[in-house]
């Protein structure tokens, strides 16, 4: 299995990396931390060698304790932290509402980062993601303090998530930004207009919720089966009825096509991007073992130029499931 280069940084990866926070925060009650800790470092065993979280992924166990995502991955992780990729993120705050409020500043940045350090029980991250654009902060100035972080030894690279073109250029031309890490899928293509720019500026795109947040493994097509208000499934488009009707089409395509490959639909729709660009590094997530190794292998599926183009003329063909952003809020 070939690994990916992030950005210019000069690390690598293998193709398929762990989206971390789901163990944590956002779909239900947090995992177990000890359980957590053992899949983690099977999933390290079997292969995955890049593991992203973030300083704002944390919720609550059964018993009602704080689990804190950046800390049982940190633990998971320190047997074999030199043969490990980390990436967390740093600049947002999770409201009551769920609306978000950023904060850029450098002093804010530097708080975050040696949060995350101490809960990770690292003295560095690997990669260093601004989570969400600070309207108030100009990129540049974001860039000069990365910069600053990686001459420090703090950090090895930095990237930013939900960028755009401009923004991305203006923090660029201060710092190398070695990836973004945007919504990427078969159903969420609208950053598509940043591959050129990828590809100028030699840049990796990161692409999270890389299977629209398990609907396209196909195995959540019951509307309204997320009644846990801590599940944040239980508010996207794609697990409405109107979704599911909208959805239903790309499903039967994405189980025609995996059943000529031999695949499952899970696996085909991450070699999709896989195969697309050779600088998309998608990051699924899940608490199950035998998920994450399906998702792992779906680096060894291949799809040709033409196949690619195929699904793609499908895809423009479909109306599907508008989905939306975290509303953000001044601080």
């Amino acid at each position: 299995m070939q690994k990916r280069m992030i950005g210019k940084s000069g690390i690598r990866v293998n193709p398929v990396g762990l989206g971390c926070m789901g163990f944590s925060h956002a779909y239900g009650y947090a995992m177990d931390e000890q359980e957590t800790i053992t899949v983690l470092r099977q999933a390290q065993e079997m292969g995955y060698d890049f593991f992203d979280t973030a300083e704002v992924y944390k919720g609550t166990l059964a018993d009602g304790r704080l689990s804190w995502n950046e800390e049982v991955v940190g633990k998971a992780l320190a047997p074999v932290r030199q043969q490990v990729v980390i990436a967390t993120k740093m600049g947002i705050r999770i409201n009551p509402d769920q609306s978000l409020s950023t904060d850029a500043r450098p002093e804010a940045i530097r708080k975050s980062l040696e949060g995350s350090l101490k809960r990770l029980g690292t003295d560095y991250v690997d990669v260093y993601y601004q989570h969400r654009i600070d309207p108030a902060v100009e990129p540049e100035v974001v860039a000069d303090t990365m910069a600053r972080l990686i001459k420090e030894g703090k950090i090895r690279a930095w990237g930013i998530s939900e960028a755009n073109e401009d923004y991305l250029r203006r923090a660029n031309a201060v710092c190398p930004v070695a990836a973004i890490q945007n919504r990427y899928s078969m159903m969420a293509r609208w950053h598509e207009n940043l591959f050129p720019v990828c590809e100028e500026l030699g840049v990796s795109f990161v692409a999270f919720s890389p299977m629209a947040n398990g609907f396209l493994t196909g195995k959540y097509t019951k509307a309204g089966q997320f009644t846990d208000k801590k599940d944040y499934r239980s508010k996207m488009p794609q697990f409405t009825a109107e979704g599911e009707e909208k959805g239903k089409q790309l499903l039967e395509l994405l189980q025609e096509l995996a059943d000529q490959k031999k695949v499952s639909m899970g696996q085909l729709s991450l070699a999709w991007m896989l195969c697309k660009k050779p600088y998309i590094i998608p990051i699924p997530g899940s608490r199950k073992v035998s998920r994450l190794k399906e998702n792992f292998e779906a680096a060894r599926v291949v799809l040709s130029p033409e196949e690619i183009s195929r699904i793609d003329r499908a895809l423009n063909r479909m109306e599907l499931p508008v989905f939306g952003g975290s509303k953000l809020v001044s601080k």
